[in-house]
Parts: structure tokens; sequence; C-alpha cells
């Protein structure tokens, strides 16, 4: 598994997800908002699988 999310994109990521998880939890949004684990998970372990089957990265060159 190499790493394929760059800093800015690891970032957004965990912004994104942690604001849907928050907004699952305050009842803002319905329980839909729990898929924030996703974008979260990814960031933190720098890697995600749609970017491989897409042929994406982020990181840069560093990833290779």
């Amino acid at each position: 598994m190499k790493a394929n999310v760059g800093s800015i994109d690891k970032i957004l990521r965990i912004v994104v997800g942690l604001a849907l998880i928050l907004l699952a939890v305050f009842h803002v949004i319905g329980w839909w908002g729990y898929i924030g684990i996703v974008p979260l998970l990814t960031a933190l372990v720098n890697f995600c699988p749609a970017y491989t089957l897409l042929g994406l990265n982020t990181k840069g060159k560093s990833a290779e």
C-alpha cells in the first residue's frame, strides 16, 4: 500500500469527515453522516483505494 493522499487532500478529508460525523451525532443530518468515517480513515492511513482504481495520486513524486 503506497501512500497516495497528499497533505492538502489529507486536511480536507479530515475536515469533511469530522464535519459529517459531528452533524450526524448532533442529529443535524441523518445517520448517513457517519459515512464521514471513510474520508477520515483514508486520511489517517494516507491511502485511498479509489485513487488506486482511478490512477490518481495527490501525494506527488515521493509516493513512488
